[in-house]
């Protein structure tokens, strides 16, 4: 279930509830247009004004968490970018021929972690280059170990660095996969169609359409789900985490 709001494009997810938001809205007012119609009294209600009130309160909810996640993998780059760059260090400081080897195997992990980051991969690419990248860090494990035997005087923190790089990967993955729980999302979108639906009955029933209230409401509501979803779709969309640190990391390492 928690792929249902992750596996399709978040523009197509929220113009889709845009149009149920806009259907709902329209059998709302049918429904409240029968209702006076029939000559009955129509009662005052507040259920429509309480509903809005819920939506909010569920679109800055949902939206927070979705930001939260967002900054996480953020610092998750720098971080990464950090323990990288300290194991590139750490690696000059080695002797040949274990240096150069150690350096070019780090270059191409780093440039891996770019380039998957900024392909909008899908599950399948993520697999394969996480594959990629745990045949690296064996890579790397067994040069350290090479340092290791000829009694490099740095080991300890040639070692340090290396967990920390592999430590930072777990970690930094698991901030990628981390993504709104469905049921949230999921009641944020009902709450939207249930508004709407109560904004037509009412205003059907008392002959008061709004229509390009009502339109600029289903928009603006319509608008925030698309930023919420594509919050929780890191490997697409228009809102990316910025990989500058990683790009930076990658510029230094070629000087």
């Amino acid at each position: 279930m928690a792929g249902i709001f992750t596996d399709f494009d978040a523009w197509a997810t929220a113009l889709l509830i845009g149009f149920a938001m806009a259907l709902a809205w329209e059998v709302g007012r049918w429904q409240g247009q029968r209702l006076r119609s029939a000559r009955r009294e129509v009662p005052e209600s507040k259920f429509h004004g309480a509903s809005l009130a819920v939506l909010g309160l569920l679109l800055g909810f949902t939206f927070s968490i979705a930001i939260v996640k967002h900054d996480q993998r953020r610092a998750m780059v720098v971080a990464d970018a950090n323990a990288i760059g300290d194991f590139y260090t750490c690696a000059s400081l080695l002797n040949e021929p274990v240096r150069s080897q150690l350096q070019n195997v780090i270059r191409e992990y780093a440039t891996l972690r770019v380039e998957l980051s900024q392909s909008g991969f899908d599950e399948a690419e993520l697999q394969r280059a996480l594959a990629r990248m745990q045949q690296m860090q064996g890579a790397m494990t067994s040069l350290v170990g090479q340092a290791l035997h000829q009694g490099t005087p740095i080991a300890v923190s040639l070692t340090n660095t290396l967990n920390g790089l592999t430590s930072n990967h777990a970690a930094r993955l698991a901030a990628v996969r981390d993504r709104l729980p469905a049921i949230i999302v999921a009641l944020l979108l009902l709450s939207a169609m249930i508004a709407s639906l109560l904004v037509g009955h009412e205003q059907g029933a008392r002959e008061e359409s709004d229509l390009v209230g009502t339109a600029c409401f289903i928009i603006m509501v319509t608008f925030a789900i698309y930023v919420i979803l594509d919050l929780n779709q890191p490997g697409g969309g228009l809102i990316r985490v910025d990989q500058e640190p990683m790009q930076r990391l990658l510029i230094s390492m070629t000087k």
